[in-house]
């Protein structure tokens, strides 16, 4: 397979990886206000308060900016989709690659939210909230992978052997 086709290939799957992201954030949307009808747990506007940090606004921890929280909350899970469809044409697939994905999940929210200081470590948080925050990444990595693996086929496998070196 040629450069061109490889990389129209990996563009290709990204978009996909997209659209698989788009649903496994709706997905996890549909878990939170199952677990918060539950728990009584109250919103969380921490992604909204993100994304208005990164456009230069100084959000407070009393702002509540509805908007915003889903505008980051999907471009975050489009932008993550994407790096899984690609995963999924190269062959980094299924259950692995779904643990793989929850982490990079979680790393990246832990990211934005403590370099533009708008969240707290995790290791600061109650345990419950910690547990549930994990369990809705897998949420989303699971129900992504799931839709990734499903429209992307591996057909961009690397040929080059069985080691890393």
């Amino acid at each position: 397979m040629g450069t061109t086709s490889r990389v129209s290939g990996v563009i290709r799957a990204a978009g996909i990886g997209a659209v698989a992201g788009l649903a496994g954030g709706s997905a996890m949307v549909v878990g939170e206000k199952v677990e918060q009808a539950i728990t009584r747990r109250p919103n969380s506007y921490v992604p909204g308060r993100v994304l208005l940090t990164l456009l230069g606004r100084r959000p407070t921890d009393a702002d509540k900016p509805f908007i915003s929280n889903h505008l980051m909350h999907y471009a975050t899970a489009a932008l993550l989709g994407a790096l899984r469809g690609v995963w999924a044409a190269v062959g980094i697939r299924g259950v692995y690659a779904n643990a793989w994905h929850s982490l990079v999940r979680l790393g990246f929210d832990q990211t934005v939210e403590n370099a533009t200081g708008v969240g707290a470590p995790p290791h600061t948080w109650p345990r419950r909230e910690l547990v549930v925050d994990v369990l809705h990444k897998v949420v989303f990595a699971v129900i992504t992978g799931i839709v990734a693996d499903r429209m992307i086929r591996p057909h961009l496998v690397s040929t080059r052997g069985r080691t890393s070196h």
